[in-house]
This record gives structure tokens, sequence and C-alpha cells, in this order.
């Protein structure tokens, strides 16, 4: 069964929909079963109002370049068919799906709620259950997972989610380097089935034993395991 995901990002106004702020821009690309299509969303949008001065330090978007662009309005249905029924990734999801939201019920066209019709996923909720009491934003994750954020001088939707998804792919797709026959990266000649032997002059692995209480913790467990007497290991 194939597996649609959308990565969305947003640029906006200002902070908070509820003051009045507005979507300025909005970019997605789409991945299947964990592959890039190519197939990408990208606009930018006409607020009708003004932008925060703090708002175009971060992502550069000035009100004269957005004159001239579509509004929402214009917009709203090829953006909702394109993300519908995928699963939307996106790092600190209740920002951007907020705006959504405030965005279509403007229309008045019955539009839903975006968890309605698309699953959401937070990769900035991911990436604190796996680096707890780490930095987690966007460029914190680049350098974690060894993604070239280079062009990122400042915030853009496309480009900011063309770099999530290398970054969610990072994050769940496991280790993406092996180095054990040498200092390269595997995987540029080597074939399925090919043996990588282990350099003769390599650190001795450090083994750490269980302590006493580990282990009488771990005899109780196999207990609660083996309730009905059905475990192999114990027969």
């Amino acid at each position: 069964m194939l597996k649609r995901q959308i990565v969305l990002d947003t640029e906006t106004t200002g902070i908070d929909p509820k003051s009045g702020h507005r979507i300025i821009e909005i970019g997605c690309v789409e991945l299947v079963n964990r592959r890039l299509t190519g197939n990408n969303f990208h606009v930018y949008i006409n607020p009708q109002r003004s932008i925060e001065e703090e708002a175009i330090d971060v992502h550069g978007i000035t009100n004269e370049f957005l004159k001239g662009k579509p509004l929402f309005q214009d917009v709203a249905h090829e953006f909702f068919e394109f993300i519908k029924g995928a699963e939307l990734v996106i790092h600190n999801a209740p920002f951007d799906v907020g705006f959504m939201d405030h965005e279509f019920a403007m229309l008045n066209q019955g539009y839903p709620l975006t968890h309605d019709y698309c699953e959401v996923l937070d990769t900035l909720v991911m990436a604190r259950d796996l680096h707890p009491g780490q930095k987690n934003n966007l460029d914190a994750l680049c350098r974690r997972y060894d993604i070239d954020n280079a062009k990122r001088t400042l915030h853009g939707a496309l480009l900011d989610s063309e770099i999530l998804a290398d970054v969610y792919l990072g994050m769940t797709g496991g280790q993406k380097k092996l180095n054990l026959a040498s200092g390269n990266e595997t995987g540029g000649n080597k074939q399925q089935g090919d043996i990588i032997r282990l350099s003769a002059d390599r650190q001795p692995l450090k083994v750490i034993l269980a302590s006493a209480d580990e282990v009488v913790a771990h005899e109780e467990r196999l207990k609660v395991v083996n309730k009905d007497g059905n475990t192999i290991w114990q027969q």
C-alpha cells in the first residue's frame, strides 16, 4: 500500500492568526513510500495586510514582493486537493496547522479542520523524544543528521520543507553511515551481500556487565513474561 506524506512549511506575517496574521508562503514536498517524488506545491500569497518587521527578519519576504501575488482564496482549492488524505510532516505542527485552519475558515466555504482530512506528524515532538534536553530546531537537526543546510540563510517555506524531508528521513531511517571497513560511507559500489571486514587494529568493544540490582530486576521481569510457563528460554 502506498503511503503518501507531505512535508509542509509556511511563512506568515506574524506569529498569531488570532491577531489577524496571515500566511504569505506555502511550501510542500511529496514523499511516497519514503521517496521524494518531485511533486511539490509552492506559492507566495498576498496577505492583504502588512508584515511585521520581526517576521521579515526571519524569512526576508517583504510587503513589496507580495504585491500582485494571488490571495489565499485563489489557491485554497488547489492546496486543499494537494494535501487531502496525506500525512502531513511539519516541524512545530500547531503553528502551521493553526494558520491553515484560520485561512480556510475565513473563506466560509465549508472546509474542514486539517486534522479531519489529514494525519499530522510533528517532527519537533519526535525530535524532543529522540533527543531530550538538546536543541531541536531545524538547524540543530541538520547538524545532528549531517544534512546540508548551507543555503538556509533565511527561512523559506519550500527550502525548509525540502530540508525537513531530509531530516525526517534521517530521524526515521536508522543509521545512515556504516564506517566499518574504512572512513568512507558505504554504498558506492557495494552490493547487497558483500562482506565488510572489520579493521584488525580497531579498538575492542567495551563490555558493560549488568549490576546485581539489574540482574534481579531482569529475573523478576522474566517471571512476569513467563506467567503461563510457555517461554522457550525457561523450559
